[in-house]
């Protein structure tokens, strides 16, 4: 029989933080979540968007077995941006058994129905920069630290649900060109075009201290204006500006943080990317002690695969070719950390701008995602 409890005490805290760690500690494509970063994601006194958002958290047991688990969450503020009345479901993971999803789902769906809510969807977490979108191809390709991994079952489980799809995200991997390669002067031709063009500027940091001070509000700002028209995204307040910029960019390489400004020295592009740490998140299962932190910092030190995490321009920039100077300071990044190989990251299956930045180079889709849908 299947039971349902809500998490509450310091315990089942730890098996809902690690549930999936468990669950999935011998596939050789899922990359460990950091029990610490799933923990603080739902602790209001730590996460800012606990200021427009509220949560509950489910496990499922088997008797005294715990066999799946999930997080209802509100985000009023989405919902008043998009008028809507929608409930969000994330960390949803379970044993391939029907009654476990069915319970998890019914537990999540009652506690958002007694909230007024009309629809359930996800997986999607508090804001657009959590975890999201369920993977529904491309089940043995080595995930990436910022997305989903989960079992082709679950597939089945979503549509024996009654959930249809709310919306896709695909992800390419990009084989990047050696530096005689034609296509590298051509970009570079390009974004030199484009600057002279329209006075842009590309800025290169060193020291994060300066990228973090002078840049860092700045950065979430552009990021709230370029990404305002996607799929459930809510604007980011102050206080998740600053909340990310200490435990985010405080810690990416400032090598491959990119910033276009205009005459003006107002920002108008961004490009983010950090060294893949999928491998060494594996080394370590997830624990950044004793010795995790050390194989994260030499993934970022050497690597030669690039994981695309940002790339934002603002909206009256969008047809200058501005992105052309994003990728020709990420290819000589990459080409000075003998980087031979991009991944994208999930891009929503209709954002054909950003799409349309790697029509020139060799790649593949290698994955797809999906938020589901249903009504309550």
């Amino acid at each position: 029989m299947i039971t349902i409890q809500e998490v509450v005490t310091k315990a089942q805290w730890r098996i809902f933080a690690n549930f999936a760690n468990q669950l999935y500690k011998e596939n050789p494509y899922y990359v460990p979540e950091l029990p610490g970063d799933v923990l603080e994601a739902y602790s209001p006194d730590k996460n800012p968007a606990y200021d427009f958002c509220e949560s509950i958290c489910f496990l499922a047991y088997e008797g005294s077995y715990p066999v799946g688990r999930i997080a209802g969450i509100i985000n009023h503020k989405s919902n008043e941006k998009w008028k809507q009345q929608h409930c969000r479901f994330a960390h949803f993971d379970f044993l391939d058994n029907p009654d476990i999803s069915a319970a998890l789902i019914q537990a999540v769906k009652q506690w958002a129905a007694g909230k007024g809510m009309t629809h359930l969807k996800g997986p999607l977490g508090m804001t657009d920069l959590d975890h999201q979108g369920m993977l529904i191809e491309g089940f043995d390709e080595l995930d990436m630290f910022i997305t989903i991994y989960n079992a082709p079952y679950y597939i089945t489980h979503m549509q024996h649900l009654g959930f249809v799809k709310d919306a896709d995200w695909i992800e390419h991997q990009i084989m990047l060109p050696e530096a005689d390669d034609p296509r590298i002067e051509f970009i570079h031709k390009l974004a030199a075009k484009v600057a002279k063009r329209h006075g842009f500027k590309l800025l290169h940091f060193r020291r994060k201290r300066k990228l973090v001070k002078e840049w860092g509000k700045k950065i979430f700002e552009l990021y709230n204006s370029s990404y305002a028209p996607l799929y459930g995204v809510s604007s980011l307040t102050d206080r998740q500006a600053d909340y990310y910029i200490k435990t985010f960019l405080s810690f990416v390489n400032p090598n491959f943080i990119k910033l276009v400004v205009n005459a003006d020295m107002e920002l108008i592009a961004l490009g983010v990317a950090l060294p893949s740490l999928s491998k060494a998140l594996q080394k370590c299962d997830g624990k950044l002690f004793p010795f995790g932190v050390f194989y994260l910092l030499d993934a970022i030190r050497h690597n030669d695969i690039l994981d695309l995490y940002l790339i934002g321009v603002r909206p009256e920039y969008q047809n200058t070719g501005v992105n052309s100077l994003l990728m020709d300071a990420i290819l000589k990044e990459c080409e000075k950390h003998q980087i031979k190989i991009a991944e994208t990251g999930p891009t929503l299956e209709n954002n054909l701008k950003i799409q349309a930045m790697w029509k020139h180079f060799d790649k593949r889709q290698h994955r797809r995602r999906r938020a589901w849908i249903s009504e309550i």
